[in-house]
């Protein structure tokens, strides 16, 4: 017999009224007493009784509630207010040996089964769910150590600088009997006076770190929350019963401002914007995770201690702009000897430093990833190699390095100016564009090329992956080769045309190449210095493999043109293709005189060229607006 034990006594004074004489634990979300949430999911998670410890409104409650089928109810009614502790020891005779405790005024999505043998692997006394959340300067924090175990509480007020990770009580437990025995608890509150005195005097208490949905009610504001929350799927989509799509994030240059290593907290400053991306990511009840290489560690210039405090900070700054990572993981080591002060037991070849993809497996399996389904976002060819490995889409961010490491050759899936415009894509541009494209990918035959062409900006890059995904989707094999691989380094060019800007005699040579069945090593674009560079990308095409070519002048090339089975042009509107053109001469440190004069003279130029394409296309696609 599996047993929970709910606190229901609570006089729902907070809530100003809102319930009139109904007890909090029976206000309705979506239509049912939050109870019988309560009661139903712990029914699905193999409990079979509960213990009701009922005060305020008990006999309201006890009638309204009724029976539920397959558990047994018990009541336990204080008759005088006890505190969360002192209504548990008024218990004690009717509590299991090993028994659930919640709140009733929580609403949650939580697979207890999974917390329930935690518990029991760690042959802990007490496990608290543990789960950073959007406000934790308001919320008792908890401390671990690398194995889970709690060293501290931190009740709130916090002081402004204090760092203590993200990880809040979420007053969720699992708890043994004997841990209430020969204990005086009348008046305490369990958070915060019992379970440090539980600390203090040598009991086992355990985390459990969980990105599943557990919130309070306690107030109007909370209560409509959670009210919307329950509407919207949330709940169900933060559950660790089924696997889930995540977004994973380097840290330096992604998140915050890349400046060389990171060695103190102080040195932690966001880039603009990270913290509202994010906070859109949490609430949209995506996943998301640091992955993050950290070798000064192993160079001997910042203890673990120091790396966890840093950690503090950047999950402090995020949590003040309402947002926070689920879970945070970091290699420590690194391979190269040398370094005054250097740790030899890190300075090894490990499974967890990227382009290694032992993080993300890891990830994977502590927070149940869908990782076909997942984003790796970074700033470097190293994550755009790791997120490969791993089988996880990659997005290249034009901040910190933007790519420019260049240790990988490795085309990103996608490449955004800044983790905004990342979120946008993964959140609603990506779902819309797949969309669009799925009825064109069906059409296509296998072996097909299929060229994409139209202005610069316009989206070709964008939506050739999104084509080759929903052709592999469809269980077809899709590459793509990009026509910026044989863009002219700008010394070279000859004039404004299309064939004096790109090698079209370099690019008819390795198409036929492609098409004769050869393997092709081909160059690419370094676009921030505007050169271009070998070795990149290498390629050959398997029997039936469908070929995207992509790039301006896709629709332009004579010898290509015969080859094509379907010509697909992709426009955006004028003024939105303007602005991501500015924004990228702005990246490459160009003011916006000079590149609204270049946007210009392209126009008299180059552009009326590629327009003239679009009449041989047969399919155009407008993209944005």
């Amino acid at each position: 017999m599996k047993q929970m034990v709910i606190l229901a006594g609570g006089r729902g004074s907070r809530m100003g009224g809102l319930l009139g004489a109904l007890p909090k634990p029976m206000a309705p979300v979506g239509g049912k007493p939050l109870l019988r949430h309560q009661l139903e999911l712990g029914l699905r998670h193999g409990f079979t009784e509960a213990v009701l410890l009922t005060g305020h409104g008990g006999e309201t409650l006890e009638s309204a509630l009724g029976s539920v089928e397959g558990m047994r109810l018990r009541y336990v009614r204080e008759e005088r207010p006890l505190g969360t502790a002192g209504a548990l020891m008024q218990a004690l005779p009717v509590l299991a040996e090993r028994f659930l405790v919640l709140y009733g005024d929580t609403l949650l999505e939580v697979d207890l089964e999974r917390m329930w043998s935690h518990h029991q692997r760690a042959s802990a006394d007490l496990t608290l769910f543990l789960h950073p959340n959007d406000h934790p300067q308001d919320s008792d924090l908890v401390e671990v150590d690398e194995e889970d175990r709690v060293v501290a509480f931190h009740a709130p007020p916090h002081p402004p600088e204090r760092l203590v990770p993200n990880l809040a009580n979420a007053a969720l437990y699992v708890m043994e009997r004997r841990v209430l025995q020969g204990v005086e608890a009348e008046g305490m509150d369990l958070a915060r006076t019992f379970f440090p005195r539980l600390l203090a005097r040598g009991a086992r208490l355990v985390g459990y770190r969980s990105p599943e949905y557990i919130k309070d009610m306690g107030t109007p504001e909370r209560y409509a929350r959670v009210q919307a929350d329950h509407a919207s799927g949330r709940p169900q989509r933060c559950s660790l019963e089924a696997p889930r799509p995540a977004v994973l994030l380097d840290r330096d240059g992604t998140l915050n401002r890349h400046a060389g290593y990171v060695r103190r907290p102080e040195e932690v400053e966001l880039l603009d914007g990270v913290g509202a991306a994010l906070r859109r990511l949490n609430q949209a009840g995506l996943r998301t995770a640091l992955v993050t290489n950290q070798p000064v560690v192993a160079r001997g210039e910042c203890t673990e201690q120091e790396l966890r405090r840093i950690h503090s900070r950047l999950e402090l700054l995020l949590g003040r702009q309402g947002a926070y990572l689920d879970r945070l993981y970091w290699c420590p080591h690194h391979p190269d000897g040398g370094f005054a002060g250097e740790r030899p037991e890190l300075k090894k070849v490990c499974d967890c430093r990227k382009p290694a993809t032992g993080l993300i497996e890891r990830a994977a399996r502590e927070l149940r990833l869908e990782l076909g389904d997942s984003w790796m976002v970074g700033d470097t060819t190293v994550d755009v190699r790791t997120a490969r490995q791993a089988g996880v889409r990659s997005v290249l961010l034009r901040t910190g390095e933007a790519g420019s490491d260049a240790r990988f050759p490795d085309r990103p899936d996608y490449v955004f100016l800044s983790l905004t415009e990342a979120v946008e894509f993964i959140l609603v541009g990506h779902a819309a564009l797949r969309a669009r494209l799925e009825p064109l990918a069906r059409d296509i035959p296998p072996g097909a090329w299929v060229g994409v062409g139209g202005l610069a900006h316009a989206g070709k890059s964008t939506t050739s992956s999104v084509l080759r995904e929903v052709l592999r989707a469809q269980g077809r094999a899709a590459s793509i080769v990009s026509l910026d691989n044989w863009i002219r380094s700008v010394g070279q060019r000859r004039a404004d045309g299309l064939a004096d800007n790109f090698d079209y005699e370099a690019i008819e040579d390795a198409l036929g190449r492609l098409r004769r069945g050869e393997r092709v090593d081909m160059p690419w674009y370094d676009r921030a210095t505007r050169t271009r560079r070998d070795p990149g990308e290498s390629l050959r095409l398997e029997p039936g493999e469908v070929l995207i070519i992509e790039g301006v002048p896709a629709l332009d090339v004579p010898w290509l043109q015969p080859h094509l089975a379907l010509k697909l042009y992709v426009e955006a509107p004028e003024p939105e293709r303007l602005t991501r053109f500015l924004r990228d001469r702005s990246w490459r440190g160009q003011d916006e005189t000079t590149a609204r004069a270049l946007y210009q003279s392209r126009e008299g130029g180059e552009h009326p060229l590629v327009r003239a394409t679009r009449a041989c296309a047969d399919v155009v696609l407008g993209v944005g607006g």
